[in-house]
């Protein structure tokens, strides 16, 4: 049995758009046959393990969508796949900004997503976690 992905907004549910499209989806539901794939928390580390971006949320994300795409490729998944992400951020303000680079990445997919404030990531320099999981056919 193929995999079936099915986004949707249940009737009555406020969605919030971003460059005309829903910025992720209030429900994602998945049936069929597949594997998923979890993903740690990515921060903005380029393969030295050293922060990209120190003190810009842009440069920031944008690392950090890099490093997921290199973790979503290395186990046979895209963007398209990707059904859940959990995103962590120091500066709420900032990465409302920064709108534009989420959605190069996700608005292919809209998962479903959650944002949290919090006051410190794994290192005073970062400002953005992002992990996600994808469900991709077997």
């Amino acid at each position: 049995m193929a995999l079936n992905i099915e986004r949707f907004q249940p009737e009555g549910m406020n969605i919030r758009m971003s460059g005309g499209k829903p910025s992720y989806s209030h429900v994602v539901t998945v049936s069929g046959s597949g594997k998923i794939v979890y993903t740690a928390g990515q921060l903005a580390r380029d393969a030295d393990g050293n922060c990209v971006g120190k003190g810009d949320m842009r440069a920031q994300m944008e690392q950090t969508f890099q490093n997921l795409d290199r973790c979503l490729k290395a186990a046979g998944a895209t963007w398209a796949h990707v059904v859940k992400t959990n995103t962590f951020v120091t500066d709420f303000d900032e990465f409302q900004k920064c709108a534009d680079i989420r959605m190069r990445y996700l608005g292919v997919a809209t998962p479903t997503s959650t944002t949290v404030g919090v006051t410190r990531l794994a290192g005073p320099d970062f400002m953005i976690e992002i992990e996600a999981v994808a469900v991709v056919n077997s």
